[in-house]
C-alpha cells in the first residue's frame, strides 16, 4: 500500500490510499480510501508507517511560531467585525492594518519593528501567515495608516452606532504624550500630564460609552487647553453621529460655564460635571454649605441662585480628605526643609548668602515646586529670611479637605443624586483607556511621527487596539483577576462617594488564585504570553514531505479560546 496525491485542477489535490497487485501478469492500481480530510499531520505519519520508517528521528521541526495568542487577539478582532470596519472587502492595506492593531496588542513595536515581525524569516509568531502577508515593509505600514485615517470618520460612526443610544451618558477626557523630533506641526509645549515639561507633546481627547468602550478619538496640538476641545466632541456626537440627545460627562476643567452655555446648551444636551474649588470656597463662606451637615452623611443635594436650573449634589469622602491632609502634611515639611537650608546659608560664617534678590532666586522654586505659596509668610532681606505657616489658611483649607460637588442639569426624575454621583466617577473608566494606551499595554508614546496625519492615524489605531483588548478582557474575566459582576459589589457599597467594591467572587478569585474549573487565574498580559507557547510547527519527515502540526494545548489555553469562540488547534 501507499499514498497517492492526485491533483484536482483547482481544488486542493486528492489524498489517496491505494495498493498495488498483478492481474493477468500487468500491475494495476486500486484505491482503498480517500485521506483528503484527514489531518496532514495523521497522513504523513501513515505514509512514513507504509514507508517502513521508524518514529524516531522521522520528523524535523523545521520552525516552532509562537501562535495562541495571535489565535486569541486576531479571534477576538474577527468577532468584533474589525475587518468589516477597516474594509468591506480583502485587500492588502486591509489586512496589514488588522496585522498593526493584533501586533499593538501582542508587542507594541514601533513601524519598522513590526514590519520586521511581520516578515518571512524575520517574523515573531505566527500572525504573516495567518494573514498571508509574506514580506512586509514599514513604507506599506505608513501608506496602510493613511488609508486607516481616511476611514476614522466612517469607522468612529460605526462604533458609535453599536455603543452610544439616545439619552445614553457619553464620557470625555482628554490626555497628552510626548513627542520625539522637533517637526510635527502638533507638537508643541503644554500642560503634561506625563510631568515631561520641557517635552514637545500632542493632546488627545477619547470619548467612550457610560462602561468605558471606547468610539472616537480626536488629535489635537499639545497646547490646546482642555475647554477648547469640547465644541468638536459635541459637534461630533450632534452631526456625525446623528444623536440628538446624550448626557455629556466631563471634568471640572473641561465642561466650564463658558463651554455650557456656548456649546453644550444650544446642542440640547444634558451634561455631568462638578464645581471648581474656588466655587466650593465661595458657597461654604456664604453659608450655603454647613460642613456639620457631614457628621451624618456624606452626601446632599442643594440648590444655588448662582446656578439656576442646577442641581449641585455635595459630597464628602473621608478617605479622600485623609490623603489630602497627608499629602499637605508632607509638602508642608518639605517646604520647611528646603527654607531651612536657605537660612543656614545666610547664617554660616564662610561666605554667607547674601542680597534680597538672590536670597529669592533660590525661595522661589521651593515654593513654587511644592505648591506651598499660599501657606507661607515669607519676608526676604539682604541678610536673611524668615517664613512662618499661614495657620488660618491652612486650617481653612483642611476644613474642605475631601469635599467635591457635583453639578448637573439633568432632572431628579431621571437620576437621583446617587446616580449622579456615580455618573461622574465613571469618568475613571476614560483614565483607564488613557492608562492602558499610554503604558507597556499599547504603547502610544513616545509619538516618533513627523507628519501631523500620521500621528492622527497612528493615536486611531492604538484606540482600535484597546478597543479589541477591551472586550477581550471581558470575554476573557474568568480567567482573569477581573471582576465578573460588579452589580454584586454595588450591593455592598455604603454610598454613591465610598469605594466601589469588589463583588464577593472577585474577592474568592483572589484569596484562591483561582479562575474558572480551577484554573490559575491570570492577569491579562501573563494570560497572553501562555498563550504563546502553544505553538504553529512547520514539520519536515523522512520522506522530505512538508506539513504544518500545532502543539497540544494545555486546560488553560483550551479554556481561553472557548471563551474567545475560538477553537484550540
Amino acid at each position: 500500500m501507499y499514498i497517492a496525491t492526485i491533483p484536482n485542477r483547482t481544488s486542493p489535490p486528492a489524498i489517496l490510499l491505494r495498493e498495488s497487485y498483478r492481474e493477468n501478469g500487468k500491475v494495476k492500481n486500486r484505491t482503498l480510501a480517500n485521506l483528503s480530510k484527514l489531518p496532514p499531520e495523521t497522513i504523513e505519519a501513515l505514509r512514513l508507517a507504509l514507508a517502513g520508517t521508524t518514529a524516531v528521528g522521522a520528523i524535523e521541526i523545521e520552525r516552532a511560531l509562537p501562535h495562541g495568542h495571535v489565535a486569541a487577539v486576531l479571534g477576538a478582532a474577527r468577532k468584533l467585525g474589525i475587518e468589516r470596519m477597516l474594509g468591506s472587502r480583502r485587500t492588502r492595506e486591509r489586512d496589514l492594518l488588522l496585522a498593526m492593531i493584533v501586533q499593538r496588542i501582542l508587542a507594541p513595536a514601533s513601524k519598522l519593528a513590526s514590519a520586521r515581525a511581520l516578515t518571512g524569516s524575520l517574523a515573531h509568531h505566527s500572525l504573516s501567515e495567518e494573514l498571508e502577508l509574506s514580506e512586509v515593509t514599514a513604507d506599506e505600514l505608513y501608506s496602510a495608516l493613511d488609508v486607516l485615517l481616511a476611514r476614522q470618520g466612517r469607522i468612529e460612526e460605526k462604533l458609535a452606532g453599536k455603543h452610544i443610544k439616545e439619552g445614553a451618558l457619553v464620557l470625555y477626557d482628554l490626555t497628552s504624550v510626548w513627542m520625539e523630533g522637533r517637526t510635527c506641526p502638533l507638537a508643541r509645549r503644554g500642560y503634561s500630564r506625563d510631568g515631561r515639561t520641557g517635552s514637545l507633546q500632542i493632546e488627545f481627547g477619547v470619548l467612550t460609552d457610560a462602561e468605558g468602550c471606547p468610539v472616537a478619538v480626536e488629535v489635537f496640538e499639545g497646547n490646546t487647553a482642555d475647554p477648547a476641545t469640547l465644541s468638536t466632541q459635541v459637534e461630533k456626537i450632534r452631526k456625525r453621529f446623528g444623536i440628538e440627545r446624550v448626557v455629556l460627562v466631563g471634568d471640572r476643567g473641561m465642561i466650564t460655564d463658558a463651554r455650557i452655555r456656548k456649546d453644550v446648551q444650544p446642542a440640547g444636551f444634558d451634561w455631568i460635571t462638578a464645581l471648581r474649588a474656588p466655587a466650593i470656597k465661595d458657597l461654604v463662606r456664604e453659608g450655603s454649605i454647613q460642613l456639620s451637615l457631614f457628621e451624618q452623611t456624606d452626601l446632599a443635594e442643594i440648590s444655588h441662585p448662582d446656578y439656576p436650573g442646577e442641581r449641585l449634589v455635595v459630597c464628602k469622602n473621608p478617605l479622600l480628605a485623609d490623603e489630602r491632609a497627608r499629602k499637605r502634611k508632607e509638602l508642608l515639611a518639605a517646604t520647611e526643609n528646603e527654607l531651612a537650608k536657605i537660612v543656614a546659608a545666610t547664617r554660616r560664617p564662610n561666605r554667607p548668602l547674601r542680597g534680597s534678590a538672590e536670597i529669592a532666586l533660590r525661595v522661589g522654586p521651593i515654593l513654587g515646586r511644592f505648591r506651598m505659596r499660599k501657606h507661607f509668610e515669607v519676608q526676604i532681606k539682604d541678610d536673611g529670611l524668615t517664613y512662618a505657616r499661614k495657620e488660618a489658611e491652612i486650617a481653612a483649607e483642611a476644613a474642605l479637605d475631601g469635599i467635591y460637588i457635583v453639578r448637573t442639569n439633568v432632572g431628579s426624575e431621571r437620576m437621583d443624586a446617587s446616580a449622579v454621583v456615580k455618573s461622574y466617577k465613571r469618568l475613571a473608566h476614560v483614565e483607564r483607556v488613557f492608562r492602558s494606551m499610554k503604558t507597556v499595554d499599547l504603547d502610544v508614546r513616545p509619538v516618533f511621527h513627523r507628519f501631523a496625519d500620521r500621528v492622527r492615524a497612528h493615536v486611531f489605531l492604538c484606540l482600535l487596539a484597546y478597543y479589541v483588548r477591551w472586550h477581550m478582557e471581558g470575554w476573557l474575566a474568568p480567567l482573569l483577576f477581573a471582576d465578573e459582576d460588579p452589580a454584586a459589589g454595588e450591593l455592598n457599597r455604603k454610598s454613591a462617594v465610598s469605594p466601589a467594591m469588589r463583588s464577593p467572587g472577585a474577592l474568592a478569585k483572589i484569596r484562591s488564585k483561582q479562575g474558572v474549573d480551577g484554573l490559575p487565574a491570570q492577569c491579562f498580559k501573563g494570560l497572553m504570553s501562555h498563550l504563546a507557547t502553544l505553538t504553529k510547527n512547520h514539520v519536515k519527515s523522512a520522506t522530505g514531505g512538508r506539513f504544518v502540526m500545532y502543539a497540544t494545548p494545555t486546560p488553560l489555553q483550551t479554556k481561553a479560546l472557548q471563551l474567545l469562540d475560538g477553537a484550540a488547534p
